[in-house]
């Protein structure tokens, strides 16, 4: 008897003599590009290195198209908006030590925000390896501690005859639910030595699914079905699944109100009659939220943010639906289902009975209407028109990115995306630094469209020698950089915490002279002309910098008292 999985294809001809006869003058390195372009990558990002020359030699041999930044960091970020604008694994090339380690706070953030990355890392050579004090430039005792705590999963190469099969491991493991960074390690000396290996062709790498447990979703359709006021919280892990529209038919069915968390931004449609919109630092929401009979949280693990600092205290009974196991029920009891955001909608959407509930749509305008007012009396006339001057000069379809800033604060809970997968922040791991780079990745991905990033002054000096980078590819990025003088966040908390900020003001450059510098243009606005300078600079092909001289505020907290 022949099983299926005991059929092999047999090489042709061709493929034989290619084997056979392998182009001269190849490396690991060369093994490192050919199983990326065989798994189906296009574009790689990274920084050259000493003992990463190798594979950057070998760029020159491939097809793939090589972006280079000039901070590890930043290039991290890129490709974290890579991973999440295409929902590809986004290959990340480093060297050894200090340019490794530079990269952990963008893994770090992807990791949290669940972004496919692909971090391929040079090491030491061979012989230095096994913790020994040898000497060798870049040496760590054990360069894989400092990530095993963040990314997603590593893998060590050792030999050449490793390398297909780690990269094609790490790039599957990436794109299994849930998505995230991952890890590869490749010694010097295994880059650089000539291979007699055989031109990689073979690279299918398919992710696991990850679908719900039958009995599972059953009882959740049956809670669901019989629930008088169900509502929805759905997560980025509804964005990152392409599970969207799922979401809209499930609620329609079930007639309940969705409020998405600030990594969920675009998961459902943000003037939807159901729509609770993003308003997830308000009471009012979390009275809301604590009030359903039966809540059902799609890819959220109710964090911090997304349970109003953990002041939520639900009453009803919770379904969560969520593909990191550890996830579930961390913060809260719940039904815990284990499982794609996709799978799972898909398989409730199969069977929950329809509910008819005429009081939905004017329960979610009485809680918009209770939010709004709240804020009207706050006198946030500013911040607000600057998020709808935003809004209308970014057409519906631009990505946007924001930097941990108190305008983005407010577009967290505030700012229309126009769509699912296109505004994203780093509100996940919360570092500074990320809107412009990860901007960056975005234009790079998908050039159709003009990109948004958002930063505050401190934030953007983070970023700033990523303006060489933007000028160098042409990137058409636009960079609103809001100019307060300082870290106007840590500014408004010490103040409101101690009396007092310190170690928050800045002294900064002046940004339009620093980006025209570069050669990039640059524009200094108010927020009067903001909505016209920003649809000019957005309007106009590559690179540009618009900087606006405001000092904001946040709305008034609900979970201190």
């Amino acid at each position: 008897m022949t099983h299926d999985h005991d059929l092999v294809l047999k090489p042709t001809a061709a493929q034989t003599e290619a084997a056979l006869n392998p182009p001269p003058g190849r490396s690991g390195g060369d093994l490192v590009v050919e199983t990326l372009a065989a798994l189906g990558a296009t574009t790689v990002f990274g920084l050259p290195g000493q003992h990463a020359l190798g594979v950057f030699d070998a760029l020159r041999r491939s097809d793939l198209r090589y972006i280079g930044l000039r901070v590890e960091n930043n290039a991290g970020f890129a490709a974290d908006a890579y991973g999440r604008i295409t929902g590809e694994a986004a290959p990340l090339l480093l060297s050894t030590g200090p340019g490794a380690l530079t990269s952990l706070a963008a893994l770090q953030e992807a990791a949290s925000a669940s972004a496919p990355v692909l971090a391929i890392s040079s090491q030491i050579p061979t012989a230095g390896l096994g913790g020994g004090r040898h000497g060798y430039l870049h040496e760590l005792p054990d360069q894989q501690a400092s990530f095993r705590a963040v990314v997603k999963s590593v893998h060590t190469v050792r030999t050449q005859s490793q390398i297909p099969s780690a990269i094609a491991n790490a790039w599957k493991s990436a794109l299994t639910a849930p998505h995230g960074p991952v890890w590869v390690e490749i010694p010097q000396d295994v880059l650089t030595a000539e291979t007699p290996i055989p031109v990689v062709t073979g690279g299918d790498a398919f992710p696991e699914e990850l679908p719900p447990r039958p009995e599972l979703t059953a009882l959740a359709a049956h809670l669901l079905s019989n629930a008088e006021r169900p509502a929805i919280i759905a997560g980025g892990g509804v964005v990152r699944a392409d599970a969207s529209g799922k979401l809209r038919a499930l609620a329609e069915r079930l007639q309940a109100p969705v409020v998405t968390t600030y990594g969920g931004k675009g998961a459902f449609p943000w003037t939807h009659p159901l729509s609770l919109q993003s308003w997830l630092e308000d009471r009012h929401m979390t009275d809301f939220l604590e009030d359903a009979d039966v809540l059902l949280v799609v890819g959220s693990g109710l964090g911090e943010l997304s349970s109003n600092y953990h002041t939520f205290r639900p009453r009803g009974r919770i379904v969560q639906v969520e593909a990191d196991l550890g996830k579930l029920e961390s913060n809260h009891p719940a039904l815990g289902i284990h499982a794609d955001a996709r799978l799972a909608l898909q398989a409730l959407l199969e069977t929950v009975e329809e509910r008819e509930d005429e009081s939905a749509g004017e329960r979610v305008r009485g809680v918009l209407d209770r939010v709004a007012a709240r804020l009207s009396a706050q006198e946030l006339t500013l911040e607000q028109g600057l998020l709808s001057s935003i809004r209308a000069a970014l057409p519906s379809r631009a990505p946007s990115f924001w930097d941990m800033t108190i305008l983005s604060y407010w577009a967290w809970s505030a700012f229309d995306p126009r769509g699912a997968n296109t505004m994203h922040s780093a509100q996940g791991a919360g570092g500074l630094g990320y809107a412009f780079p990860a901007a960056l990745g975005a234009a790079v991905a998908d050039p159709t469209h003009p990109v948004l990033a958002v930063s505050g002054d401190g934030g953007a000096l983070y970023g700033i020698a990523e303006l060489a980078t933007a000028r160098q590819y042409d990137l058409n990025v636009t960079w609103l950089i809001v100019d307060d003088g300082g870290y106007g966040i840590l500014r408004e908390y010490m103040t409101d915490a101690y009396g007092t900020a310190t170690g928050t003001e800045l002294t900064r450059p002046d940004y339009v002279a620093l980006a025209e510098s570069f050669g990039v243009p640059g524009v200094r606005t108010s927020p009067e002309r903001l909505e016209a300078d920003l649809a000019k600079a957005l309007g106009e092909p590559g690179p540009s910098v618009v900087v606006l001289p405001a000092v904001l505020r946040m709305f008034a907290a609900t979970h201190l008292g």
